[in-house]
């Protein structure tokens, strides 16, 4: 499985957010964070503003933040928001019956249990659980 550009400018540009807390951050300096491309970045954080993970702020100091506690944005639920259009092989495209080895073919079956089984386990981890745990890691082990 291969993600999109697109989709992994959108989880990257989460997990800053979520590593801002409350911060609201523009498309221009999230795009400049990671050295990307400013109109890429924009229409990422559209779409993911679109699909109610970040809210966008207008004004001057205006931008975008979480919409959403990281802990509640699942990581599988933002790539199959990001990727909709996106089909694994062109068998899986709507309208598309151009292949020569229909109706013979298993392979399609076989690739979509593949790719729910790859977003399930995406679906196990929330932005939240991409963070550094730094503040947990500087607690000293009372236990031993």
């Amino acid at each position: 499985m291969k993600l999109t550009t697109f989709t992994d400018f959108g989880l990257r540009a989460l997990i800053l957010l979520a590593s801002r807390k409350d911060e609201v951050l523009s498309a221009a300096a999230i795009a400049d964070y990671f050295s990307v491309s400013r109109h890429h970045m924009a229409k990422v954080l559209q779409e993911l503003a679109a699909s109610g993970y970040v809210e966008g702020i207008r004004g001057a100091q205006g931008g975008v933040r979480l919409a959403k506690d990281p802990r509640d944005i699942r990581i599988g639920d933002v790539v199959r928001a990001l990727d909709k259009d996106q089909a694994l092989v062109d068998c899986f495209r709507d309208g598309w019956n151009d292949c020569a080895l229909l109706p013979r073919c298993r392979l399609k079956g076989m690739l979509a249990s593949a790719q729910q089984g790859f977003l399930r386990e995406l679906d196990r981890f929330t932005i939240s659980d991409c963070l550094e745990k730094t503040e947990a890691a500087s607690i000293p082990d009372l236990a031993e």
